[in-house]
C-alpha cells in the first residue's frame, strides 16, 4: 500500500473546518494524521515559526474553541487541553510538510492537498450552479407573465366570442 493511500480523501475532507472564513485543520486532527503526538507537532512549528505565518496558521480564540469543544463535546483528541489548538490553512498544511519529513508526513500531506482541491472544486461548481439557477429563475419569472397575459387573452376570447351573422361573405347572385 502506498503511503498516500494510507486515509481515504472523504476521510480527511470531514476533517476540515470553516473558521474565520479560511477552511482549515486543527493541529491534533494533523498530528493524528501525520501519526505524531500532538506536542511534537507544536514543538515542530514553534521550532520553524518564521513558516507560519498568520493566513497559514492561526490559535483559536477562546470562543472559537468552546463552540467547537460544544459541537463535537469534549473528545479524547481534543478534549483536556491545555492550550488552544492551533489551525492550519490549506498553505499551512503545506509547509508543514517542509517541517515534518517523514515518509508518512509527506504521503499524508498529498492526500491532504488533494482534499483541499477536491473542496475547492465542489465550492466552485456549488456557486456555477447558483447562478445558472438564479439566471433560469429571472428568465422562468419573465415567461411566467408572458404565458399568464397569452392565457387571459385566450380567456377573453373564449368568453366574448363575437356574434355570427348570417351575411356570407363574397359575391353572390340574386343578393340585389
Amino acid at each position: 500500500m502506498s503511503s498516500t493511500a494510507i486515509i481515504p480523501a472523504e476521510t480527511i475532507q470531514k476533517c476540515i473546518l470553516l473558521i474565520r472564513g479560511h477552511k482549515v485543520i486543527l493541529d491534533a486532527t494533523l498530528a493524528e494524521l501525520y501519526g505524531v503526538e500532538t506536542k511534537a507537532l507544536i514543538r515542530a512549528v514553534r521550532r520553524n515559526l518564521r513558516r507560519f505565518p498568520a493566513d497559514f496558521m492561526f490559535t483559536l480564540s477562546a470562543s472559537e474553541w468552546a463552540n467547537l469543544r460544544y459541537q463535537f463535546g469534549t473528545s479524547s483528541r481534543h478534549g483536556g487541553r491545555r492550550y488552544r489548538p492551533y489551525a492550519f490553512t490549506e498553505q499551512g498544511v503545506a509547509m508543514l510538510s517542509s517541517v515534518l519529513n517523514s515518509r508518512r508526513a509527506i504521503g499524508i500531506n498529498i492526500v491532504i492537498m488533494r482534499a483541499f482541491v477536491h473542496l475547492r472544486e465542489l465550492l466552485s461548481t456549488h456557486h456555477e450552479l447558483a447562478g445558472k439557477l438564479d439566471e433560469l429563475e429571472k428568465k422562468i419569472t419573465g415567461h411566467d407573465a408572458a404565458i399568464a397575459n397569452l392565457f387571459e387573452a385566450i380567456r377573453q376570447l373564449l368568453a366574448n366570442p363575437k356574434p355570427s351573422h348570417d351575411r356570407k361573405i363574397g359575391y353572390h347572385q340574386g343578393n340585389r
